[in-house]
């Protein structure tokens, strides 16, 4: 996994932002994880969607963290609100490490060497990511902000709406950027296809 650990760091400049160390570590654990269980030959290779492949999982990722940590600072500054930073940069690092699961079959072989017990469709990317964050032992706070469907998780912090909002800014930026359409239309048009 060291190979894996060097690919999360160099790909996530972010994580040098979570001041808490251990948590520093847990987000990168999750994602050598997801990784090493997908079989990816690097991280950059997984796309942002299963039909959006010119946007890498990383630079989505990286786009809801910078604007999910700008939307906490806006809130904190402006309304007064008290957002835990570290928890929002982690959580957001980790809400698509799901993909590594998910996305497996979309991508050209030779780029994965999936373990069939954890690649799979079956389970939302949110949810494995869920699971990833909790089997690594980040705080309750990040695992209950990974989930960003509505819906999947019953109590809503202020981290999980940063990350859930956050979240759908940056997705409909690719798919505006993408395919000429909002991401409401892109869910509309193709979440039947899945």
């Amino acid at each position: 996994m060291t190979d894996y650990r060097t690919q999360v760091e160099e790909a996530f400049p972010e994580l040098d932002d979570i001041d808490e160390a251990t948590l520093r570590a847990q987000v990168v654990e999750a994602w050598c994880l997801g990784l090493d269980r997908g079989g990816w030959r690097h991280v950059e290779d997984i796309p942002y969607a299963w039909n959006i492949d010119e946007v890498s999982n990383v630079e989505h990722v990286r786009g809801v963290t910078r604007i999910a940590v700008a939307s906490a600072s806006e809130q904190r500054d402006f309304h007064g609100a008290n957002p835990d930073f570290d928890v929002v940069r982690a959580a957001c690092l980790l809400h698509d490490v799901g993909k590594c699961y998910e996305y497996v079959d979309v991508v050209d072989a030779e780029l994965v060497d999936p373990d069939p017990e954890y690649a799979t469709e079956e389970v939302p990317h949110s949810l494995s990511g869920y699971a990833l964050a909790h089997e690594v032992g980040c705080p309750l706070a990040v695992q209950r902000a990974i989930p960003h469907f509505i819906g999947e998780i019953p109590t809503r912090t202020l981290e999980a709406e940063l990350v859930k909002s956050a979240n759908s800014v940056s997705s409909n930026a690719i798919t505006q950027a993408t395919m000429g359409i909002s991401l409401p239309e892109w869910v509309e048009e193709y979440s039947q296809t899945q």
